[in-house]
């Protein structure tokens, strides 16, 4: 089992830090919008016809008029806007970045979570976060000059992260009686609904290639990020909570050793530094957490 639990870990890491680069070969294709709604429909779909089709459950079920609500809402903060503005970002700014500015998730879900519950960030929370976003301003600095990344790009792409981490703290907010199949896959298909009239009005279709590299870049992020990575998460989850946190420390690392294999670029004593910032911020900002999962 420990065998078994440490396999998943690593292909969470994996899969999840492979977004940043499948995303940047499918915007060289694609407007990032079409990129973003085919990815959004092709995982609803499959994951609503494996829930209602596959799984005998009578949990699986349609969702109430409140469900609906939670779901939409939900979908829109963390499909619609989230990564919709996530995979726009990519298109101007360097994969390993956009990877490494995921891996500070948790920091700002520190810091939204005490605004909305009006709970006072502690000490450690405080400094985890400094640290992330440092770590993001020293990697992201030489890529500025080298014109892998534009201030543009890094503006959409901290935006997207507050929007996730806004997402983050109100799914846990609310008492959800779905089951997390279910809540993924309604959420990811209406995000896609949300999205898709921005798409229509702004997307540059003439330039659209749907080749092999914009169907490759599709179905992973579909297949091998938002279903099978997921569902390694929540497993991960099921499992001990501050444990699965932990498997996040890697996902800057993976992130930018695809970066520079797959896409060429740079790996600098920046990227080093920035790195080790954000991984120490990782666990300066969880480490109450982790304290007390020790005394238990």
């Amino acid at each position: 089992m420990r065998v078994k639990n440490i396999g998943i870990g690593l292909l969470f890491s994996i899969l999840w830090s492979s977004a940043s680069v499948a995303t940047k070969f499918g915007v060289q294709s694609a407007s990032p919008l079409i990129l973003a709604n085919v990815r959004f429909f092709i995982a609803g779909i499959l994951l609503l016809s494996f829930s209602y089709v596959f799984v005998k459950n009578k949990a699986y079920r349609l969702p109430t008029r409140k469900e609906w609500q939670q779901l939409a809402l939900f979908g829109f903060l963390n499909t619609t806007l989230y990564l919709g503005l996530y995979v726009y970002a990519m298109k101007y700014t360097a994969a390993g970045i956009g990877s490494l500015a995921v891996s500070t998730n948790p920091l700002m879900i520190v810091l939204l979570s005490s605004w909305w519950l009006k709970r006072k960030p502690k000490a450690e929370e405080w400094t985890g976060i400094i640290l992330g976003m440092g770590g993001v301003a020293v990697a992201t600095y030489p890529l500025l000059a080298d014109s892998y990344t534009t201030i543009g790009g890094i503006t959409l792409l901290l935006v997207s992260m507050v929007t996730v981490s806004a997402a983050s703290v109100y799914y846990a907010t609310v008492k959800w009686e779905l089951p997390n199949l279910l809540i993924n896959g309604w959420q990811v298909f209406l995000g896609g609904v949300f999205l898709l009239p921005a798409t229509l009005l702004m997307a540059d279709l003439s330039t659209t290639k749907l080749d092999t590299v914009f169907w490759g870049s599709v179905l992973w992020l579909s297949l091998a990020v938002s279903i099978v990575g997921l569902i390694c998460w929540f497993y991960l989850l099921r499992i001990d909570t501050v444990k699965a946190s932990l498997w996040l420390f890697l996902c800057p690392l993976f992130g930018f050793f695809f970066a520079w294999w797959l896409m060429g670029e740079p790996v600098t004593i920046y990227t080093i530094f920035g790195t080790v910032l954000v991984v120490a911020g990782l666990y300066a900002g969880q480490r109450t957490k982790f304290a007390g999962k020790k005394s238990d």
